[in-house]
């Protein structure tokens, strides 16, 4: 009975009936409706409340959490723990993902979208602030996912560009390569932002993919990604600790 519960009320929040921020009926009025246990709904509850579809903080009524970014990260975070994939076989993913978008938006993108890039691109110039540098850094690339149009695609690439970003600052010295990195690359992405306004696909596709393919190179020579491959080569246990810690129900997704 409990599993039917569960699907019951996933089916509610998945649909809207059940929307985000909204409280779940009592655990008194959810056993009359399904003419069961107390113990049988807790026991639902439980489950859906790993899932991340409903929150029960401090002690008060369990209100649903339907937002698709939290689901996607914690479904992605799962597989990537499962099968013990490397920090290259997740970052190679996010070149690929960008230069679908880049593709999608010479097709769809407006040309306020691509002013909007060009907006982001001309904040990665280099700054002195390693916070700010980082940021500038996701937002470009976020930008670049948002103006697709694809709304699957975009929800993948902020999750892994977030990944991306927080792995970078992380095996880089204390995190204050962003300057650094935002102004070297400023001119690449650039001309990517100048390809997508040409609607030149196969450029901005390439350039997206050679941008990446510097950006791994640079992440597996920092500092820290050369003292942890001693023990670590592919960086999957740095990769895996790092999702435990920051994705999931009380994590920062």
């Amino acid at each position: 009975m409990a599993d039917q519960i569960v699907e019951d009320l996933r089916r509610q929040i998945l649909s809207g009936a059940l929307p985000d921020g909204a409280r779940l009926p009592a655990e008194r009025e959810l056993a009359s409706h399904y003419d069961v246990s107390a113990p049988t709904i807790r026991e639902a509850v439980r489950v859906l409340t790993a899932m991340g579809l409903l929150s029960t903080r401090n002690g008060s009524r369990t209100t649903v959490t339907a937002r698709g970014d939290v689901l996607l990260a914690m479904s992605i975070a799962s597989v990537v723990q499962f099968e013990k994939m490397t920090a290259r076989d997740v970052l190679g993913l996010l070149g690929a993902l960008n230069a679908y978008a880049a593709e999608q938006a010479v097709e769809r993108a407006s040309e306020e979208d691509i002013a909007e890039l060009r907006a982001a691109a001309e904040q990665t110039a280099e700054n002195d602030d390693a916070k700010a540098g980082w940021a500038a850094l996701k937002h470009y690339f976020v930008t670049l996912s948002a103006i697709s149009h694809n709304p699957l695609l975009a929800a993948l690439c902020r999750f892994i560009t977030e990944v991306q970003v927080a792995l970078a600052a992380e095996l880089s010295s204390g995190g204050r390569e962003g300057p650094r990195l935002a102004g070297s690359m400023y001119k690449a992405r650039i001309e990517i932002a100048e390809a997508i306004a040409q609607r030149d696909s196969s450029r901005a596709v390439q350039l997206v993919r050679e941008y990446h393919q510097t950006v791994i190179k640079r992440i597996q020579s920092s500092p820290g990604a050369k003292k942890l491959r001693e023990e670590d080569p592919g960086l999957a246990n740095f990769l895996s600790e790092w999702l435990a810690a920051n994705v999931g129900v009380g994590g920062r997704s």
